[in-house]
């Protein structure tokens, strides 16, 4: 599997993730990190704990994350929770939605990490 097939497979965008990190041996470099990055699991014992600050603080990092790496959905999804519980934001959602907003972002986190260390033991 090549890096862009990689980027098909879970639903990036390799061509923006080139535009950011400039050279493919860099998007492979970054990309090969994301599925030990320990946020994700920070943001869902945050999500558990409905604190409202490390969830701003950990959808905000993945958001960065992702948004550099051309993982447009996954980095969509951060954001949303990101907007959510910036300081200053009124509430939209109800703790039940941003259970709902902590799922999917799981799922297309799950996704990516299953497609990265596929990709990761072929090459």
């Amino acid at each position: 599997m090549t890096l862009r097939e990689l980027y098909t497979e879970i639903g990036g965008d390799y061509d923006r993730a080139i535009k950011v990190l400039r050279i493919e041996k860099l998007v492979d470099k970054h990309i090969r990190k994301l599925p030990a990055n320990p946020v994700f699991g920070d943001l869902a014992e945050a999500g558990k704990a409905m604190d409202g600050e490390r969830i701003f603080e950990c959808a905000h990092a993945i958001k960065g994350v992702c948004t550099n790496l051309g993982l447009v959905d996954l980095a969509d999804a951060a954001e949303e929770l990101c907007e959510e519980f910036r300081s200053g934001n009124p509430r939209k959602m109800t703790d039940a939605e941003v259970g709902v907003k902590l799922a999917e972002t799981q799922r297309l986190f799950d996704k990516a990490a299953k497609g990265i260390r596929s990709y990761a033991s072929e090459v």
